[in-house]
């Protein structure tokens, strides 16, 4: 299948440290890739790169067939859809959630003098019903709960019918039953036939979608593992990422992980 992305041999050195060590990694359009590894593992590095908004210290990142540092930016980012916890708090908090949504037709956070036509509208209307939002249109941002805010920047995240979409913890500090109702919207999305390769970042095999194919393990910003979920998603090679014995369940697609006894 096509390749939306490549990293060769990419380093990312911050302060004589490499936060991302040599890695080596292809994602293609037909794949749903969830990144794992502890606190300071490269995770989000990662996820900036291939969001544009790094370049490596050395080593080529290809995204959509466009090379990092010889290609505009700017040019290649509608093309990628990404939500992070970063890009919420840059979110205007008297900004409807419509205009949230509607405003990543012009890659901006903010609505100002932008000409937006009916079909951008009806676009973003129609996004925002399929992630359970449409109730939501009028609100402000700021006036929304943690799983709301995240289900609005995945709904904008796709409004530009991207090619690549990037998750960074889209799940965290929810409670059980926001996390439970986004990964179904989530699991359901990665499903489709017609949904870009996805990207996501977490810390907890608890919320993995179902519907994800392949599985990164980072640890020191080098890779442990890294392929089909069910290979490589395993308590050995949870145990070498995290550096304490996991032991790991499955269930209906979904996993959970322990310490083992």
């Amino acid at each position: 299948m096509p390749q939306v992305l490549d990293f060769a041999d990419v380093v990312v050195r911050r302060n004589a440290r490499n936060i991302v060590d040599h890695v080596t990694w292809t994602v293609s359009d037909d794949q749903r890739w969830v990144v794992l590894g502890p606190n300071g593992a490269g995770k989000t590095t990662i996820l900036q790169l291939a969001a544009t908004l790094i370049h490596p210290t050395s080593g080529a990142v290809t995204i959509l067939d466009e090379r990092l540092g010889r290609t505009d930016v700017f040019e290649l980012r509608p093309r990628i859809g990404f939500a992070s916890s970063a890009m919420a708090k840059r979110i205007p908090p008297e900004e409807t959630v419509l205009d949230v949504v509607l405003t990543a037709a012009f890659s901006v956070l903010g609505r100002w003098n932008e000409d937006y036509e009916t079909i951008d509208e009806r676009r973003a209307r129609r996004v925002l019903a399929e992630w359970k939002l449409e109730h939501l249109a009028e609100r402000t941002f700021g006036t929304l709960s943690d799983g709301e805010q995240k289900r609005v920047q995945i709904a904008r995240s796709v409004m530009t019918d991207p090619e690549l979409l990037l998750l960074d913890e889209p799940a965290a500090s929810l409670d059980l039953g926001a996390r439970e109702e986004l990964l179904g919207l989530l699991g359901g999305y990665a499903q489709a036939p017609t949904t870009p390769a996805m990207i996501m970042v977490t810390h907890h095999v608890e919320e993995v979608p179902v519907g994800f194919t392949h599985a990164l393990l980072l640890r020191d910003g080098a890779i442990v593992a890294a392929g089909p979920i069910a290979e490589t998603l395993t308590g050995e090679n949870l145990t070498a990422t995290f550096g304490v014995e996991i032991a790991l369940s499955e269930d209906g697609g979904r996993f959970a992980a322990r310490a083992a006894s």
